[in-house]
């Protein structure tokens, strides 16, 4: 039976298009009100900008520079809630920012930088900042060991190893409170009645099914494919074999753009960067002159990294809300728009992956508003269930095949689990997990060669800058 006949039977309060991990939190939100959600995705939850993100929840120290105070105070109190929600996901991490010869501005607006960083964050559960001096620096950092490293700061945010996940459990969670979910299901056009949104035609991209789902509301929550008042911008990160056993924040030395230089899995990811982009989303890639950039931003601090050091690449495109200068300086703080592209549409612009709860609240208030439902946001104090986890790599896949909505290889190798960030991007057991998978799906030999194969060109993709 097709995924979308018993969901195109119901009539639902609210329709969610696009799986982010702002979709995927409205989906959550909406459904602990108590209104009937149905969540659509093209590809797979988490899958397009929350996968390609830098990984970490963060209040963001440069938007301080930018003035942008409202935006740094709302992500330190989300990130302070998702500590407390999501600490299987989400956790402390202590980043340093070193100092070199003739920095000795640098220091001082540094510290002031930091100073009120901690004066924003003041309800905050993680410690304050410190400074060091070039001893105690080298000592916490060891890839700081040279002689015109001359102290560093250091400060506390979080890290979130896998968002893609923290979509999923949202999503998941949604729909243990009555959602209906589907992934690789892709919106094709708004039903109106009467010129007011009253649903969505959808195709299901597993079997080529259309279908029409009808809602009260439809959020737009299609992030960096939505098709009006956004501006593009593309961020690349390069994973490199392990050169720092701690976070690293350090200023391009092309651009003096803030970088991340962040231990994982046993390497080390880079980035970012932040260029206008004009194509799919979809199709974004590290080109060389991206790689290339990056190697160069930190090659002061890493002078043994070259082409030949990166393992792979990540690539994704932000949604940010559309306004002139550089793509740096463009605000990350969401916008809703309401009728719009059409009435009975809301459509949520913008923001960043600490903030997603927040931005979901907001939208699930005016979604409520429009409804006459008057029931509180209760994701800011609900806890996140992890769903079960199995040591066993073929039973981990069947169950998230069961119960994790994963109908592509590549759905469990890069987001249900931290396979796909491996050196090896998890080939050496892509074959079990395979079988594993085809055995729970009823795949055919034939569908269980092409997965493969998929998942082959998938990781392929992110090592084409060399080429």
């Amino acid at each position: 039976m097709s995924r979308l006949r018993e969901i195109e039977r119901q009539r639902f309060d609210v329709i969610v298009i696009g799986g982010g991990i702002i979709g995927c939190g409205i989906a959550r939100d909406a459904a602990l009100r108590g209104l009937h959600v149905a969540l659509v995705e093209q590809r797979d939850f988490g899958g397009g900008t929350t996968a390609a993100s830098t990984r970490i929840v963060h209040g963001g120290l440069r938007y301080l520079e930018m003035l942008d105070f409202r935006l740094v105070r709302m992500d330190l109190r989300e990130r302070e809630t998702l500590l407390r929600i999501a600490p299987h996901l989400v956790a402390p991490l202590e980043f340093v920012i070193p100092f070199f010869a003739g920095s000795s501005f640098a220091r001082l607006k540094t510290r002031a930088g930091l100073m009120l960083y901690d004066a924003l964050s003041y309800d905050r559960s993680l410690p304050p900042h410190r400074m060091l001096n070039a001893a105690q620096a080298a000592a916490l950092a060891p890839a700081l060991r040279r002689s015109d490293v001359r102290g560093a700061a250091a400060y506390f945010d979080a890290r979130v190893d896998l968002p893609e996940r923290l979509a999923l459990e949202n999503a998941l969670d949604a729909e243990r409170h009555g959602a209906a979910i589907v992934n690789y299901c892709e919106a094709t056009s708004i039903i109106a009645d009467n010129g007011v949104a009253a649903g969505v035609r959808v195709r299901d991209g597993l079997d080529g099914r259309d279908a029409e789902i009808r809602g009260r509301v439809l959020v737009n929550a299609t992030g960096a494919w939505v098709k009006y008042g956004i501006r593009k911008t593309k961020g690349i990160h390069i994973v490199v074999p392990e050169v720092t056993a701690h976070a690293l924040v350090v200023f391009s030395a092309v651009d003096r753009r803030l970088m991340f230089a962040i231990p994982r899995g046993g390497q080390t990811w880079i980035g970012t960067t932040d260029t206008d982009y004009d194509g799919d989303p979809a199709n974004a890639r590290a080109t060389r002159a991206d790689v290339e950039y990056v190697l160069a931003s930190v090659r002061h601090v890493f002078p043994q990294l070259g082409l030949d050091s990166v393992l792979f690449t990540t690539a994704g495109v932000r949604a940010l809300v559309k306004r002139g200068g550089s793509p740096s300086s463009v605000s990350r703080m969401h916008k809703i728009l309401e009728d719009a592209p059409e009435r009975g549409v809301i459509s949520v612009l913008g923001g960043k992956i600490t903030g997603y709860r927040a931005i979901a609240e907001d939208a699930t208030d005016v979604v409520c508003r429009r409804l006459g439902v008057n029931v509180p946001c209760a994701t800011g104090r609900t806890a996140l269930t992890e769903p079960p986890r199995h040591d066993d790599l073929a039973a981990h896949a069947a169950f998230a095949a069961a119960h994790e909505h994963a109908v592509r290889l590549s759905d469990f190798m890069r987001r249900r689990t931290a396979l796909g960030a491996s050196a090896d991007q998890g080939w050496n057991v892509v074959r079990e997990i395979a079988a594993a998978m085809g055995t729970q799906l009823g795949w055919t030999p034939a569908q269980t060669t092409a997965e493969i194969d998929a998942y082959r060109r998938e990781i392929e993709s992110t090592r084409e800058f060399g080429r």
